[in-house]
Order: C-alpha cells, then sequence, then structure tokens
C-alpha cells in the first residue's frame, strides 16, 4: 500500500471544484437520514439529496449521513442545501486530508481518519463532518457499519446523545473515530510481543522483515493519528456557539484518549526500534560464538600443526646426532601421536577452565 494516497486536482485548477478523482473507483453511495429529539427518532434510508430540504424546517435536529465514496453531483447538491463552503466541500472528494478543523461564522468542518488494520496493513478511511445549526452532515468511504454504535446510542431514549444537540453528536463521533485507533494499537502490541519472544528465544530466524513491517506500519498509523490530537484541542480552544460548554467536558474526554493513544504509539514505535537492535546485537552474538569455537578449534591445531611439520621434514638421523633421532625410535610414531592427543586435551581442560568455551 501506498503511504501517501491523497487525491488532488492538477494544478491550476480553480479553488472549490468537485470532481471525483479518476482512482476512486466506483461510485457507492448511500444517504441515511436521521431525525431526532428527546421524544422521537426518525430514520431514512437511501434517499435523495434533495429530499434532506424538508428536513430542515423541523425543529427535529438532523443527522445526515453518506457512506461511501460519493459523486460530485451529490455533494454538490448537499453543499449547495445546507450552504457548505466550496473549499470544504471540495475537501470531501479529494480524501487523503491531514486531519483538521476549520470554523466558519455559522459551521465547523472537521476531518479526521479512521484507522483500520487488515492482513496487517494499516489502512484510513476519510471522516468528514459538517456541523451546523441543528444539523450535522457526515461523509465516510469506510466501513459502512463503523458508525451503528453511534446509531443504537440514538435509538436509545434514555441517551445522553438522544436528548443533547449536534455538538454532542460531533463529539460521539468523534470518539468514536478516536477509540478505533485503541484496537489497532492492541494488535501491534501482540506483533511486538510475539517478535520479541522470537528474538530473545535466539531460534536462528529472521524476523527482521517483520520488525520493518512494524515499524513502517507504525509511521503510517502515526502519521493519520498525530494531528487528530490538535483537532480536538482547537474544538476544546475555540470558543464557538456551535459547541457548547457541557459538551468541552466530553470533548476533554475525547481528547484524553487521543493522548493515551499517541502515548502508546510512541511507546511501540521505540520498542520495534529497541527490537531492532536487539535482533541486530543477537546475530553479531552469534556471529561471535561462532568465531569463537572456530578460533578454539584453529588454536588447537596450531602446535599440532607445528609438531607434524617438524617431524615432516625428512632430515637423515643418520648424518649427524642432532638429525631427529626419534625418527629410528621403535614407538615414535605412537610417542607423537600420544603427545599432541595430551596437548589437545591440555588445551581444552584449559579453555574450558577460562570460559571460552
Amino acid at each position: 500500500m501506498s503511504l501517501f494516497t491523497k487525491r488532488y486536482h492538477p494544478p491550476g485548477t480553480p479553488p472549490g471544484t468537485l470532481t471525483l478523482h479518476p482512482r476512486a473507483g466506483e461510485t457507492r453511495i448511500g444517504i441515511r437520514l436521521i431525525d431526532y429529539d428527546a421524544d422521537q427518532v426518525t430514520i431514512h434510508d437511501d434517499i435523495q439529496a434533495g429530499a434532506c430540504v424538508a428536513h430542515l424546517r423541523n425543529e427535529a435536529r438532523t443527522w445526515i449521513h453518506v457512506q461511501g465514496q460519493a459523486d460530485s453531483d451529490t455533494v454538490h447538491e448537499l453543499g449547495r442545501i445546507f450552504g457548505l463552503h466550496a473549499l470544504a466541500v471540495e475537501d470531501v472528494l479529494n480524501s487523503g486530508q491531514r486531519p483538521k478543523i476549520e470554523t466558519f461564522d455559522d459551521q465547523i468542518f472537521v476531518v479526521v481518519n479512521l484507522p483500520a488494520l487488515a492482513r496487517q496493513r494499516v489502512s484510513a478511511s476519510q471522516v468528514s463532518l459538517f456541523v451546523g445549526q441543528g444539523f450535522l452532515v457526515s461523509f465516510c468511504d469506510g466501513d459502512p457499519a463503523v458508525f451503528d454504535p453511534v446509531l443504537a446510542r440514538l435509538q436509545d431514549a434514555k441517551s445522553r446523545t438522544r436528548a443533547s444537540g449536534v455538538d454532542y453528536l460531533l463529539y460521539a463521533l468523534l470518539d468514536l473515530v478516536v477509540d478505533h485507533g485503541f484496537p489497532v494499537l492492541e494488535d501491534f502490541g501482540e506483533q511486538l510481543e510475539m517478535l520479541e519472544q522470537s528474538v530473545l528465544a535466539d531460534e536462528g530466524t529472521n524476523p527482521q522483515e517483520d520488525i520493518h513491517r512494524v515499524k513502517r506500519e507504525l509511521i503510517q498509523l502515526r502519521r493519520m493519528l498525530w494531528p487528530q490530537r490538535e483537532v480536538i484541542s482547537q474544538l476544546l480552544r475555540d470558543d464557538h456557539e456551535l459547541v457548547h460548554a457541557d459538551t468541552r467536558v466530553y470533548l476533554r474526554d475525547c481528547y484524553d484518549h487521543s493522548i493515551q493513544i499517541m502515548d502508546f504509539l510512541e511507546t511501540y514505535r521505540d520498542m520495534a526500534a529497541s527490537l531492532l537492535d536487539i535482533y541486530m546485537s543477537s546475530v553479531s552474538n552469534r556471529m561471535n560464538r561462532t568465531m569463537r569455537v572456530l578460533t578454539v578449534i584453529a588454536t588447537i591445531f596450531i602446535p599440532l600443526t607445528f609438531i607434524v611439520g617438524v617431524y615432516g621434514m625428512n632430515f637423515d638421523r643418520d648424518a649427524g646426532a642432532w638429525n631427529m633421532p626419534e625418527l629410528g625410535w621403535p614407538f615414535g610414531y605412537v610417542a607423537v601421536w600420544a603427545v599432541m592427543l595430551a596437548l589437545a586435551a591440555l588445551m581444552l581442560l584449559l579453555f574450558r577452565r577460562r570460559g571460552w568455551l
């Protein structure tokens, strides 16, 4: 998977141009409209964008969720109906945006990344949120069931989401997106634990490729999640009339979750780097042990090679008193073998006592 998947217009394209990126593939879109208040919830599935106009006149709060890769006509129509800023609407189609928040006079636009892990690879779905007076419009091209827990809370007559305004719904969606980072990091934690056991067991395996993969995916995950902390922080700092004081308390809890995720993420990155260092050290240690054994063997054979070299010079013993008289001994051959074996055994004993073996 490419690390950089942002879609963009060709240079020189006028701002606010709504064009579906050619790599976006087949358009799959479903619009769900939810009207809710403290008394009831009404859900309309697979409606047309133009049908949302009538619901703006209701006193109930309205949540419009667009699931899938929306086409430019649908996005343009929703932007016209709800008065969404053209530059913000453009960012919906140009997915792969960096998480950010933009505030307007009567609206708040938020972009966050929904992380997921499939086949040990990190991916992210862009979630775009528009918050206005009495309505929230959300776009997501990822898992269609990801927001079902929030919908279930809306259908619960006793839930705070049901009784609160759209700013609390914004918090609920942000909290869900942020919390999706915990199971992803938990999976990485299990992978790092298995890699650590493999490295420390010193089984002769080669986990270097897996360690590099985990490091690369953690870098990708950090790139996705790091800016989201600033998004929530800015929501807390900015005094916008659409975000009420009682909702800021819950946003602080969401901000705490984002900090915890980043702490886990940085810890796992350090662990992955440490595992690579430990693995390289273990490889070096195995090499040192191998070289030590080879050095001991070579050291043992050095004096033995000297002995056989001396007795292989073939000087005639009758030429003089100092010309190897041992060559005429009846047990000279056996004596040389005995000396060499005794010398080898003595050296082995000495090496073991010194801890070299």
